[in-house]
């Protein structure tokens, strides 16, 4: 009797259990609630990242190519998408959906080259995956690590290949993994905008022009406004977010000086991308020419603001190639591609989310940027600095391809991380503080002293914004690729995650500071203790049970010694 009394108040014991158990789920059911336990959150969203997909008013589909037979590398970058499209589709209430296509299950091989080429033309970037086969052959195989973001009738293309190509390929792919919630939410945010922020490309003063920025616009559209506008009245910059300078070779009037200041006090945005040496590779005779300086009267205007681009080449052993004519082949030239040091490949950034994993920034003529001590409360922030080993020559000089043939030895090129790209944050002082509007401005215009909160990017190079041109087409190439040695550099990236950073008001770009840590195993410690892990992993299990299984039964031996006495 005794004992099924017992029984009944165990059952109930265990009714009631599970009766709060589902009543505390339903009540949690209420409630989003996700804890990252990682120790370097890799599965947390940034709060700009997590507010687009909590704003999101339309369905977003997501076709992830990276699918198929790959190596350990690139499972784990397509582990890293699978989990944040998950995270994406918990935080935006299911409305992101994604599917992994495979490229290769096409029924034949004309269907499977047409699809291929139609993700090219789409955008995606495909790359050469190396494997070796269990009877030792190397083959090798095309992959796409991209994606396809759809909304409606808009599409983007993500290309999750990144990171710095002077970086080890276990590196790059890590680099990538990081970068994989930004570039899907930078996506996502492309294709659901209704409201494009407006960019002004200052003209008048020989600024660059199509097809020379061709691709550099092109890519701009995708996100912003762009427009040519001219400072030829107050109101020209009413209507824009950003100011953006590429490569004047004219002299500024104090007219539009104003016009531009008024706009940055205002809460303005500007990138300055100048050169303050004028020298291109097309001027250099045989015997050499001058390198002299630009008279471009915004020297006054940037030494307000925190910085001064100086009037000097910087050369860096890190460098770029150019092709010149080494002797006769026969009755033809022998055109090769040399090093040359006044074409510096900058790999070296500061701790911000426009640098972070960049790879390295193709400089021409490059000019070395100083701090200076500024009026207000303005915090500069190094974004690009040369190499290791750098140095400076002053102009005036003369530049000649004779310096080819000059000694590149490291002792020569004593300086080294020398800044070229500056952020400026905070509240800047007018260039007219205290002054009277310049002649052609009314002396009744009120002039704003200081700024409100806004930011200023300043590039002692104006050819970072240079895309080079087909020689057949003439068509404008990505802008980055050198068609000497067929690399792809971030000068893109750079210029347009600068501009994303000054018109990002939930802070999205923020996602581009996470960091996953690579834990590589100690290959010396693996081969001396191989044996003792894999003996404590097999036989530790065996014996927790066989302990847990011993504890249960001497339990169950008195329990029921206890009832029978009873």
């Amino acid at each position: 009797m005794n004992r099924q009394v017992r029984k009944w108040e165990d059952l109930l014991q265990w009714t009631a259990v599970a009766l709060g158990l589902l009543c505390l789920n339903l009540f949690i059911s209420k409630f989003f609630i996700r804890v990252d336990l990682t120790q370097d959150k890799r599965y947390s969203i940034a709060p700009g990242t997590r507010s687009l997909l909590e704003n999101l008013k339309s369905n977003i589909y997501v076709e992830i190519y990276l699918e198929g037979e790959l190596n350990a590398g690139f499972r784990r970058l397509q582990a890293a998408i699978k989990q944040t499209l998950e995270e994406f589709n918990a935080y935006s209430n299911g409305r992101v959906q994604f599917r992994f296509v495979n490229p290769e299950t096409a029924k034949n091989a004309e269907q499977r080259a047409a699809f291929q080429r139609q993700l090219v033309n789409a955008g995606i970037q495909p790359t050469n995956l190396f494997e070796t086969t269990s009877d030792g052959k190397r083959i090798q195989k095309i992959i796409f690590p991209g994606a396809i973001v759809r909304a409606g009738t808009r599409q983007g293309a993500v290309n999750f290949l990144k990171g710095n190509l002077a970086a080890t390929a276990q590196e790059r792919l890590n680099q990538s993994v990081e970068g994989v919630e930004f570039e899907l939410a930078s996506a996502i945010k492309k294709v659901t905008q209704q409201h494009k922020p407006r960019i002004a490309l200052i003209q008048g003063h020989g600024e660059l022009k199509s097809p020379l920025i061709g691709d550099l616009k092109t890519s701009l559209e995708e996100f912003f406004v762009v427009e040519e506008v001219m400072l030829s009245n107050d109101s020209a910059l009413a209507n824009y977010q950003v100011a953006v300078i590429i490569q004047p070779t004219r002299r500024y009037t104090e007219e539009e000086k104003f016009r531009l200041d008024q706009f940055i006090m205002g809460g303005g945005k500007a990138l300055f991308m100048v050169d303050m040496v004028q020298m291109n590779l097309d001027s250099i005779a045989i015997n050499g020419a001058y390198a002299f300086g630009y008279d471009l009267n915004l020297e006054d205007m940037l030494f307000r603001y925190g910085v001064r681009v100086n009037m000097n080449l910087v050369q860096d052993l890190q460098m770029g190639t150019i092709v010149v004519n080494v002797g006769q082949f026969g009755n033809a030239p022998n055109l090769q591609p040399v090093p040359w040091p006044y074409y510096v490949l900058a790999n070296q950034f500061g701790k911000h989310p426009i640098t972070r994993n960049l790879n390295a920034i193709y400089t021409k003529f490059v000019s070395s940027i100083d701090t200076v001590k500024s009026k207000g409360q303005v915090r500069k922030i190094p974004l690009v600095m040369t190499n290791q080993y750098s140095r400076i020559r002053r102009a005036p000089t003369i530049v000649s391809l004779e310096e080819l043939k000059a000694d590149t030895d490291p002792e020569k090129f004593t300086q080294s991380h020398i800044p070229i790209a500056y952020l400026l944050e905070g509240k800047f002082h007018s260039l007219f503080r205290n002054r009277f509007a310049p002649e052609g401005i009314s002396q009744q215009a009120h002039i704003i002293q200081e700024s409100v909160p806004t930011q200023i990017a300043v590039i002692g190079d104006g050819d970072v914004a240079v895309n080079e041109l087909d020689r057949r087409t003439k068509q404008p190439l990505p802008l980055g690729f050198d068609p000497i040695t067929k690399q792809t550099f971030s000068n893109k990236e750079l210029i347009l995650n600068t501009l994303l950073y000054f018109t990002d008001k939930n802070g999205l770009l923020e996602a581009r500071l996470k960091e996953v840590k690579l834990r590589p195993l100690d290959k010396v410690r693996v081969g001396e203790e191989k044996i003792f892990w894999q003996s404590l992993n097999l036989l530790l299990p065996l014996l927790i049970t066989f302990l847990l299984g011993g504890a249960w039964y001497y339990i169950r031996q008195k329990r029921y010694a206890k009832q029978t006495l009873d």
